[in-house]
């Protein structure tokens, strides 16, 4: 993730939507993947200052303040192209789901910030009935923390089916999650996290279903055909395998092929975003020529210039200064993976998948 410049010079943050040096108010504009200082226009337009033209807030933008994000004024869409692929909201009667809808919506934007940035392709759920769409719900029953993909019944599990990605709403709830954190013995769950795993289900249908990439999925991730709700109650009645950490990127992973790929998917996003965002605050990897972190270009651009190898060795050297600074700190490791050679070439494969969609 890239900061920006306010018109007055200010540094900005992806997520701003005031400039406190200049008072100017701010909006993400997809089409220039640019956050643009705005003054007010006429009929409740707002003029770009980046590029002169005119914009109107995403409807929850104007209404709800939980995005930021603009709409050209041509466009006849009252909601931006993230909040477009919103299928269900949060039940607003309660005040506490506006601060959790907030923070959902946040890791959203950073999401597709990323999937757009690697020009992967999303086709919104309205356009195909097995398009991409997000549902934002919470648990009715009292007291319940989160359901697990084996007790569903009335409580909401995040998952994903059929391109529609389900985020129960209290994983926006940092307590919470913390606790489920510790329930479930995993050393890293993050609401983006989530977003970036349940994505990575949805671009298996895109990019591996029924392509000729399914073989060399097989080969190293497994059939997908074993059956998934039995690999599954294996993995919580048993947990993983003991020597997991040789074969999979995560204990999670090794539950059935479909999670390993999702888990090597999304960590293969947080390469991505992290490493775009040291390199955008001048980190110095002292890598070769050529690699991700002297790479001036964007998205996959900037990764198919590089190779994996060369973003794969910024990311190691970075991901060791990210724990060391944290344990400096007295905090728990940023990155508390150790890659091994098997979950490695997965990456790799991933990457190839993202070279290969056509971004």
């Amino acid at each position: 993730m890239k900061t920006f410049q306010c018109h007055c010079g200010n540094i900005l943050n992806f997520e701003n939507t005031l400039c406190l040096a200049c008072g100017r108010s701010l909006g993400y504009l997809s089409d220039e993947k640019l956050l643009s200082a705005l003054e007010p226009a006429a009929d409740g337009l707002w003029l770009a200052m980046s590029n002169g033209r005119n914009y109107r807030q995403c409807k929850n933008y104007s209404h709800y303040n939980v995005c930021n994000w603009m709409v050209a004024e041509s466009d006849v869409h009252a909601f931006c192209l993230s909040c477009r692929l919103n299928h269900i909201i949060p039940n607003l009667n309660d005040p506490q789901n506006h601060t959790l809808w907030y923070r959902v919506e946040q890791a959203k934007r950073r999401l597709l910030y990323t999937l757009f940035g690697l020009k992967l392709p999303i086709v919104s759920w309205d356009v195909d009935p097995r398009g991409m769409g997000f549902e934002f719900l919470r648990d009715e029953v009292a007291g319940d923390v989160f359901s697990t993909e084996l007790t569903i019944r009335q409580s909401i599990a995040t998952g994903h089916r059929a391109g529609m990605i389900t985020i129960n709403l209290l994983e926006a709830e940092h307590s919470l999650r913390v606790e489920m954190r510790e329930k479930m013995n995993e050393n890293y769950r993050t609401l983006l996290g989530h977003f970036r795993h349940e994505s990575g289900h949805y671009f298996w249908d895109r990019l591996i279903s029924g392509t000729g990439n399914l073989d060399g999925f097989r080969e190293l991730f497994g059939d997908e055909r074993v059956d998934y709700s039995l690999a599954l109650k294996s993995y919580y009645d048993q947990g993983p395998p003991p020597s997991w950490a040789d074969v999979w990127i995560s204990a999670y992973a090794s539950v059935h092929p479909w999670e390993d790929w999702a888990e090597t998917w999304a960590h293969y996003l947080h390469m991505v975003d992290t490493l775009e965002t040291a390199r955008d605050f001048d980190f110095n990897f002292h890598a070769d020529a050529g690699s991700l972190a002297g790479d001036g270009g964007e998205g996959s651009d900037r990764i198919e210039g590089s190779g994996f190898d060369g973003m794969f060795n910024d990311w190691c050297r970075l991901s060791a200064a990210l724990n060391a600074l944290n344990r400096s700190m007295g905090l728990e490791d940023a990155y508390p993976f150790v890659i091994s050679p098997l979950a490695l070439t997965k990456l790799r494969f991933v990457h190839r998948m993202v070279i290969g969609s056509g971004g």
